[in-house]
């Protein structure tokens, strides 16, 4: 099956391996250099025609807008792969609330800058932004968002409660200024040839001990660009039992020790997943760092042939993941109502389904009982054929660990790109 798909909505032609590794990669590191970029930032923009809206507060927020409103949606996280039917879905059965959706998409770094210019320019041309942790966390910085909670916490009843218990701890990563909509356990998680690698390395000292006696075999990408390498990056002070997991900086001297012996059997890092996936399917390595998601989304595109296999190490704890729905700061009431109303939406469990979509996020639904019996057919034939009966069962065992502030995960990379990554680059 070819890899490549033409999406009107994005108008774009890509590698969908490359559109996974956008969304969960190089996004968080220079999305936090944008922070220092956008604050002199006053450039005026308009849209064409309308009234300017005006701010609004919590108690001028209407239940319903007056009249149908118009939403200008920017998703900078690949978000619209698992959410676009949600939005369609609440556009359809609501023709009274909103009367139509434009998307368009954007590296995350230039979001906190696109905002801050139309709100500096007096119309908020986006109304609605789909983002990880990386665009969240600038958006925050930059005094672009508008606060959700709990201003509007009536209009979402027992969110905290809804939400599977890792999920809702990504929810208060987002401090009040978003709402989450999909969620999943990435990782770190071991992928390997079975035909090279009899048994998957039990722990890390395993896995060192394999990759010393199988030098260049073994690999993983950049993990600012990398969700599995940033995965496994954040994973390693688990299993390795550094002293403070949360710090990058002043706790993970285990960790660092760790991946730079490991570094004398890895020859390069390569600058995505994509290519770390391609080199598996080839034979040019045997065993690459994965996710759920980096697991079975390549193997449904015939990008890494069906018969790899996964495995995890001891002790393992899984890395969690979220992206969010973000409001931008100067929508008028109507607006505001009407986005408020669609979130919600997306929250219920029949919509939440739509999430497993085709194992990128695998699972995909932030909130409780959502099975994959109720997700769309071709999400459930794609996950009964390509994933993994091991996986609930890992999910459900082992414990979860929210992933570090995007503001520590610049730090961690940076100190990878100087003791680990130095001089192997990626071609």
């Amino acid at each position: 099956m070819s890899d490549l798909i033409y999406d009107a909505t994005y108008n774009i032609t890509m590698d969908k391996g490359v559109a996974m590794q956008r969304r969960s990669g190089s996004r968080i590191r220079t999305a936090l250099v944008a922070i220092g970029l956008v604050a002199g930032l006053t450039a005026a923009c308009g849209a064409p025609g309308g009234d300017a809206p005006q701010p609004a507060d919590s108690k001028a927020v209407p239940d319903k807008p007056s009249k149908p409103v118009e939403l200008n949606i920017l998703d900078i996280a690949g978000n619209l792969q698992l959410t676009k039917q949600m939005i369609e879905n609440f556009k359809t059965a609501h023709p009274d609330i909103i009367s139509k959706v434009n998307y368009t998409t954007a590296p995350a770094p230039q979001m906190a800058g696109k905002l801050k210019a139309e709100q500096d320019g007096g119309v908020a041309q986006t109304h609605l932004v789909l983002s990880g942790t990386d665009g969240l966390s600038a958006g925050i910085s930059n005094n672009v968002l508008a606060k959700v909670l709990p201003d509007f916490e009536s209009r979402f009843p027992n969110l905290m409660q809804n939400y599977q218990e890792p999920a809702a701890k990504m929810q208060e990563l987002a401090d009040g200024y978003g709402i989450e909509v999909v969620y999943y356990p990435s990782g770190p998680l071991l992928e390997f040839n079975p035909a090279a690698v009899p048994a998957s390395p039990a722990s890390p000292d395993e896995l060192l001990a394999w990759a010393k006696a199988h030098p260049e075999k073994f690999q993983y990408a950049n993990p600012a660009n990398s969700g599995p390498g940033r995965t496994f990056l954040m994973g390693l002070p688990y299993l390795l039992g550094d002293k403070d997991p949360k710090d990058p900086e002043a706790g993970w001297d285990k960790t660092w020790a760790f991946l730079q012996e490991l570094g004398k059997y890895v020859k390069y890092y390569p600058s995505g997943t994509t290519e770390v996936m391609k080199n598996l399917a080839s034979g040019s390595v045997d065993m690459v760092m994965s996710t759920t998601g980096w697991d079975i989304n390549p193997r449904k595109l015939g990008t890494v042939p069906n018969t790899v296999k996964t495995g995890v190490m001891q002790p393992m704890t899984w890395v969690t993941d979220a992206q969010y729905a973000l409001i931008p700061k100067g929508l008028s009431p109507d607006q505001t109502s009407a986005i408020l109303a669609l979130v919600k939406w997306m929250l219920q469990p029949d919509q939440q389904a739509i999430a497993f979509d085709d194992g990128y996020f695998y699972p995909g639904p932030a909130v409780k009982d959502v099975k994959i019996e109720m997700a769309p057919q071709k999400s459930q034939d794609t996950i009964k054929q390509f994933g993994r009966p091991e996986y609930e069962e890992w999910i459900a065992k082992y414990p979860k660990q929210p992933s570090l502030p995007a503001s520590q995960q610049v730090k961690a990379f940076d100190k990878w790109n100087k003791l680990v990554g130095a001089g192997k680059g990626g071609k």
